[in-house]
């Protein structure tokens, strides 16, 4: 069997770069190892984790209704059901994507690729189809194999009560315990999913803050609320150890106090992701794999071997869904003859807890760790008709400016919705708006996307509701 173009991986960037290929008019085979289309994000991360988090947002949102004077009662959670209506919300995608490749005539085959050399592959597993196959040959191919939640090994002891992601949006049950290793986003976001569903839940952080890397000024509300939410939240700590005792995990941990050990019905280890391109057969072919298990790719996302493209996680970081989307449709139109290139200014990141945290472009850690000098302007949510109605006052929206030319570089928000916020960002930094630019675009009121010009205006003096007095003259 041969095609002008395999990709293989079929999740975001997969399917992606296999349907605007095809929709530039190239023959093109699509190499997936799953039964179905989506790859982690819409089968086992993204998409499930999301629809949870609204189910676990919407928990709060009642709750929060008390202050009303409006009480529904105790929660009654059925399990079964919820279980059932994520999958549902899987299948309909999953299943919308295989129409897709239909229509697009881009032949889909369940299987493994393994590289033989730099045109061939493999295939191993899966549907009859490709076993009859066994091998394809291609001129050109798009990696785009992903990445998997990273188990170091001192956790991977064997039992079925400590969980990664995946496990964990399994929602075999509700535990009554929960310890999250690791403070990052996923850990954060599962973690506030099964408090809100009932669970007592902690969190161990190796670092000494929630969300290392991101802006301490975004973290803070987040770390305010989860504090209500969580059991505890070990800052500065490391574990030691795991060791399933029966009905429940042991945990020997060691912080600031000294060595302590706590037990957990279950315990989730959300410690990052790592790239799939081991067992590839990728030193068959001449593309480079640095030390982190990242494939080497130009902005045109071309490896060191002329007949391979990659994309996504496994081209490095940031490892994000909508960068791999990006980078497959790059790479489709390079196959196509485009003069295509990568050359993103702003790739946004949100972190879907409650309040969300969203940013792109330039940090203010960024700018003091490069010791490029920005000026930075903050509009407290306080300030906020919108959110003094809707309780969510919490919230910080944060311009990172250019103080020679006033050009936006960055944005931060933290606060209800910040990740549907941050595409008017993403926007301005892109087309090089100046914060003129911004607070000059009449945006609709009362709503939370007022701060993001707001913000503008305090760093420009005009804002209405930020009372700045005038200095006295000496």
């Amino acid at each position: 069997m041969h095609s002008q173009v395999v990709v293989l991986g079929g999740g975001p960037g997969g399917y992606a770069a296999a349907f605007m290929a095809a929709d530039l008019g190239l023959e093109v085979t699509l190499i997936e190892a799953d039964s179905r289309l989506g790859g982690t994000c819409l089968l086992r991360g993204c998409i499930p984790s999301k629809a949870l988090l609204h189910v676990a947002k919407v928990i709060g949102e009642v709750r929060d209704l008390d202050e009303w004077g409006i009480d529904f009662g105790k929660m009654k959670l059925n399990v079964d059901t919820l279980r059932a209506r994520k999958e549902k919300v899987i299948d309909t995608l999953s299943g919308g994507l295989a129409e897709l490749a239909k229509r697009r005539k881009v032949r889909v085959i369940n299987a493994r690729g393994i590289f033989v050399d730099s045109n061939t592959l493999q295939l191993e597993g899966g549907t009859p189809q490709a076993n009859d196959a066994q091998r394809i040959t291609f001129d050109k191919c798009i990696l785009a194999t992903g990445s998997v939640p990273a188990m170091p090994k001192m956790f991977n002891i064997g039992s079925k009560r400590v969980m990664d992601s995946t496990g964990a949006l399994k929602l075999e049950d509700v535990p009554k315990t929960l310890l999250v290793i690791g403070g990052g986003y996923i850990g954060l976001e599962m973690g506030t999913v099964y408090a809100e569903l009932g669970t007592t839940v902690s969190v161990v952080e190796l670092t000494e803050g929630l969300l290392p890397g991101a802006d301490r000024d975004l973290v803070k509300p987040l770390h305010k609320r989860l504090d209500t939410l969580f059991e505890k939240i070990y800052l500065d700590t490391k574990v030691l150890g795991l060791e399933d005792v029966g009905k429940q995990v042991n945990v020997q941990m060691e912080g600031s106090e000294g060595k302590f050990s706590l037990t957990f019905d279950r315990v989730l280890v959300s410690v990052g992701r790592r790239p799939v391109s081991n067992g590839l057969g990728l030193e068959s072919t001449k593309v480079t794999v640095n030390e982190r298990g990242f494939v080497v790719v130009n902005n045109r996302q071309e490896t060191s071997d002329p007949s391979i493209l990659a994309i996504g996680d496994v081209a490095g970081d940031p490892m994000l869904a909508h960068k791999a989307s990006h980078e497959g449709k790059v790479a489709a139109e390079v196959l196509a003859g485009h003069p295509a290139a990568f050359d993103k200014v702003a790739i946004p990141a949100v972190v879907f807890t409650e309040p969300e945290i969203a940013w792109a472009g330039i940090t203010a850690n960024e700018a003091k760790r490069t010791g490029r000098k920005v000026e930075i302007a903050q509009y407290p949510w306080q300030a906020s008709g919108r959110a003094i109605a809707i309780g969510k006052t919490e919230g910080l929206t944060k311009w990172i400016i250019d103080p020679e030319t006033d050009r936006v570089l960055g944005c931060g928000i933290v606060g209800s919705g910040a990740g549907e916020l941050i595409a008017e960002a993403v926007v301005a930094i892109e087309m090089g708006c100046t914060v003129l630019d911004v607070t000059e675009s009449i945006h609709p009121h009362p709503t939370l996307s007022e701060t993001v010009a707001f913000a503008g205006e305090v760093h420009l003096g005009t804002a209405t509701e930020v009372y700045r007095p005038k200095r006295k003259k000496e």
